[in-house]
C-alpha cells in the first residue's frame, strides 16, 4: 500500500488485480476551460509556508499554495441585490427571522449588547431587548440546555457557541435531550433549536480553538447538521434551520466570515438537505465544505490547465448527506475525491466513504481517495498548522493519480 501524503491519509493503489477495468482509468486530454469560466474572480491569504511542488512548465500551471477563500464560485450568481459579508448575511438572515416570528430568540455569551464574538448578532439587543437576545453566563452545558427547554415549550432559540469547542461542555445535552427528547416522548416534544457557531482550524489558534465537531456529533440521532460556505448559502440555511422543526447544528468557519459576496435582495430560503453543485465537470467528482470548498476551488484552476475537468460539489449537509445529487455525479464521473477539513478518523469523509461504497459501488471505476486533518491535535505554530490541513496542491496530484 502506498501513501498519497504523508499524514494526510493511505490510499490504496489501483491496479488492474482489481475486480473493475483498469482500462477505464485512461483520460483524454480535455479542452481547458478559460479562467472565465471556471468561476471567477480570486482572493487569496498568503502565509510564510512554502509547499514543496514540481517546478512547472507553463506559468499557468502554478499554484498558489494555501488559497483561503474565493469569490465567484458560488452557483448561485445575481446581477442586483446587496453586497454583505458573511457574518453579516448571517445576521440579516437572523433579523429577518426574528422580525418574521416573535417565538425566536438568541442566547448565548456576550451575543447581546457586545453583538457577539464575530458579531453576527450586532445590533439585535438594541432592537429586540435582552429578553429575546439574551447574554449569558460561561456556562454552555446550562444554556444549552435552557435552550432545549425553551424550544420544548414552544420558541425557537439560537444558541450560539463562541468558538465551537465550547459545546463539548454540553454535550450531553445536545446528545440525550436535543437529539432524542421527540423520539424518548413518544412525539410529544418538538425540539426546534438551532445550535451555531465558529470553528474550524483558524489563523494560530491553538488545539482546543481548532475543534472540528461535525465528526463528534455525526452520530447524533434526531439531529441535522450543514455547514455554510457563502455568504448566499450563509443567509438561506440560517433561515431554514431557524424554521426547521428539527434540531440544526450551524457549522460556520472562522476564516470565511469576511468573505463578501452579492445576494438577492428578495427572501430566499434554501433547502437543509440538498448539496450545491459549484462547477460542473466529467472527469472526477470532489466532494466538500466549508473552507475546503475554496481550497478545492484553487486547486481546479490548476486542474484545468492541466487538462482535467473536476466536478465540484458542496455538499453544505452533513447529515444527511444529498446522495440524490452525489449519486448523480458518480454516474457521471465514476471516480470519487472526498476534501475536508475534518478529521480522518470517524470524520465526515468517512461516513461519505462509506455511504457513496454501500450505494454507487457498481459505478466507480477507481477506489474513493479521502483527504482529511491529520489526525493530531492542531499546532499553535503557523507552519505546522498547515501542514495537518489539505491544501491545493495536495488536491492537485490526488486528481491526477485519479485520473491515470
Amino acid at each position: 500500500m502506498a501513501t498519497l501524503f504523508q499524514g494526510v491519509g493511505a490510499v490504496t493503489p489501483f491496479s488492474a488485480s482489481t475486480s473493475l477495468h483498469s482500462n477505464k482509468l485512461h483520460l483524454p486530454p480535455r479542452k481547458s476551460l478559460s479562467l472565465s469560466e471556471s468561476r471567477g474572480a480570486i482572493f487569496v491569504h498568503r502565509s510564510d509556508a512554502r509547499l514543496n511542488l514540481k517546478p512547472a512548465t507553463p506559468k499557468q500551471d502554478l499554484l498558489i499554495p494555501n488559497a483561503i477563500a474565493t469569490k465567484g464560485d458560488t452557483s448561485t450568481p445575481t446581477k442586483s441585490g446587496h453586497e454583505l459579508l458573511l457574518f453579516e448575511a448571517l445576521r440579516e438572515g437572523l433579523e429577518e427571522e426574528m422580525e418574521r416570528d416573535p417565538r425566536v430568540c438568541v442566547m448565548g455569551e456576550d451575543v447581546g449588547h457586545y453583538g457577539g464574538s464575530y458579531k453576527v448578532t450586532k445590533g439585535l439587543a438594541e432592537k429586540y431587548g435582552d429578553l429575546r437576545v439574551l447574554d449569558t453566563p460561561i456556562a454552555e452545558n446550562s444554556f444549552t440546555g435552557m435552550g432545549i427547554g425553551a424550544a420544548m415549550t414552544g420558541l425557537r432559540p439560537i444558541v450560539e457557541g463562541m468558538n465551537m469547542g465550547f459545546l463539548l461542555l454540553a454535550f450531553n445535552q445536545i446528545s440525550n435531550n436535543c437529539g432524542m427528547l421527540h423520539y424518548t416522548s413518544g412525539g410529544q416534544f418538538t425540539i426546534p433549536i438551532v445550535i451555531r457557531g465558529p470553528g474550524g482550524v483558524g489563523r494560530q489558534l491553538g488545539a482546543e480553538h481548532s475543534q472540528r465537531l461535525e465528526s463528534y456529533f455525526q452520530s447524533i440521532p434526531g439531529i441535522q447538521m450543514v455547514a455554510c460556505s457563502t455568504p448566499y448559502n450563509a443567509k438561506g440555511l440560517m433561515k431554514a434551520a431557524i424554521r426547521s422543526e428539527n434540531p440544526v447544528i450551524l457549522f460556520e468557519h472562522v476564516l470565511l466570515y469576511n468573505l463578501k459576496e452579492r445576494i438577492p435582495d428578495e427572501e430566499y430560503v434554501l433547502s437543509l438537505e440538498e448539496a450545491e453543485m459549484v462547477r460542473p465537470g466529467e472527469h472526477v467528482t470532489i466532494l466538500t465544505y466549508s473552507r475546503m470548498r475554496y481550497h478545492v476551488m484553487q486547486a481546479a484552476k490548476t486542474l484545468v490547465n492541466k487538462g482535467y475537468d473536476p466536478e465540484v460539489i458542496d455538499i453544505r449537509s452533513l447529515k444527511p448527506f444529498d446522495l440524490y445529487t452525489i449519486g448523480r455525479s458518480v454516474k457521471k464521473t465514476h471516480r470519487v475525491l472526498i476534501v475536508e477539513e475534518c478529521m480522518r478518523t470517524g470524520g465526515i469523509g468517512a461516513s461519505l466513504t462509506a455511504a457513496i461504497t454501500e450505494n454507487f459501488h457498481d459505478y466507480l471505476d477507481a477506489p474513493i481517495v479521502c483527504l482529511s486533518s491529520q489526525d493530531v491535535p492542531t499546532p499553535y505554530a503557523g507552519t505546522l498548522e498547515e501542514w495537518t490541513v489539505v491544501q491545493p496542491a495536495q488536491i492537485v496530484t490526488a486528481v491526477e493519480q485519479l485520473c491515470q
